[in-house]
């Protein structure tokens, strides 16, 4: 380990613009290097090339932050022996397979999560659903909440009135078959309230209702919280398996930050986040699904109240203001 006061810290992400790598760490590179730290970030080896340079570099950092990948063998000892110390960051169920496949359960990627974990010197678990998964393998796991930039998230203008209310989702294309399987809902909303409300869609693929309009956004870093204001009711349905428990609530902080209230399935962090009756509804059914939206559609006065609600719920631990100095705590402890 090197001897001068700054602390270099190599981030290895996902992508820029992977909300993963953007939320769970990137974000608090800014505070992290206000307080004594060297980031250099880099995307994982997609070559062997990349994998030889990545083994040569390691020593001369201090810490190496991993973003939910799972290293393996062959390269897992060499990261093991060639770095300082190793803190693994995870915000999905990586131990189990995706809601899509025919079964979640894994030999492969629990063995892959198992041997990861047990490198590493310390863990950062998006939620306790994580953390008593990783606790298995390492006791040095602390849970830090996906959080968001609350100062870049302004509250929406509810004083202009807009004649047609809107359902919104945000996220990327290997989560919108969630949305898909609501599409029954969308119909029935759409003949209840004809003319009256529409869905909005920002992501990168898209898909058409019959009795719902679809505005159909395509995601950008610069227009993302703009459109996030645009929306009257926020919505994230999921499935209740083993993949989506370790879901974070991303998509429900960016509605809480611009002051929207949300529907949601109460499964993972969901559960936490969304007061039901207070910041927003749980649902459950398709029935569920319906009354819950349309209580909202009719009222405009308690989505304004209910988006405030989770306003004060994010802005009490769910900030990059509340959680900057946790992730510098886990960077910084040599132990």
């Amino acid at each position: 380990m090197k001897t001068d006061l700054k602390k270099e810290v190599l981030i290895l992400i996902q992508g820029n613009d992977i909300a993963a790598s953007r939320y769970r760490i990137l974000q608090y590179i800014p505070y992290l290097e206000d307080h004594g730290m060297i980031c250099t970030e880099m995307g994982f080896p997609g070559s062997l090339n990349e994998y030889v340079k990545l083994g040569t570099i390691l020593p001369k950092y201090d810490c190496v932050f991993v973003q939910r990948k799972r290293f393996h063998f062959p390269f897992l000892p060499i990261l093991r022996k060639r770095a300082v110390r190793i803190v693994y960051d995870l915000d999905d169920a990586v131990m189990f397979k995706n809601t899509l496949a025919e079964s979640p359960y894994s030999k492969t990627r629990q063995k892959r999560f198992r041997n990861m974990v047990k490198s590493c010197d310390a863990v950062i678990a998006g939620n306790t659903f994580l953390r008593d998964q990783a606790l298995r393998y390492n006791s040095a796991v602390t849970v830090i909440p996906t959080s968001i930039p609350v100062a870049k998230y302004s509250l929406k203008d509810y004083s202009q009135k807009k004649p047609i209310v809107t359902i919104g989702w945000i996220g990327d294309h290997g989560s919108i078959h969630y949305l898909e399987k609501m599409k029954d809902v969308f119909e029935d909303l759409g003949r209840k309230y004809p003319g009256k409300v529409e869905l909005k869609i920002i992501c990168d693929v898209f898909f058409d209702c019959e009795n719902m309009p679809v505005k159909k956004v395509a995601w950008t870093r610069d227009k993302e919280v703009d459109e996030l204001k645009d929306i009257d009711i926020g919505i994230m349905p999921l499935v209740d398996d083993p993949w989506s428990w370790g879901k974070c609530g991303l998509k429900i902080l960016q509605y809480f930050g611009v002051g929207v209230p949300a529907v949601c399935t109460p499964v993972g962090v969901n559960r936490d986040v969304v007061k039901p009756e207070q910041s927003g509804y749980w649902a459950t059914t398709p029935e569920d699904w319906v009354k819950s939206l349309s209580m909202l559609v009719e009222n405009p006065k308690l989505r304004q109240s209910m988006g405030m609600q989770g306003r004060m719920i994010l802005e009490q631990g769910y900030t990059r203001e509340a959680n900057a100095s946790r992730i510098l705590t886990v960077l910084n402890d040599y132990g």
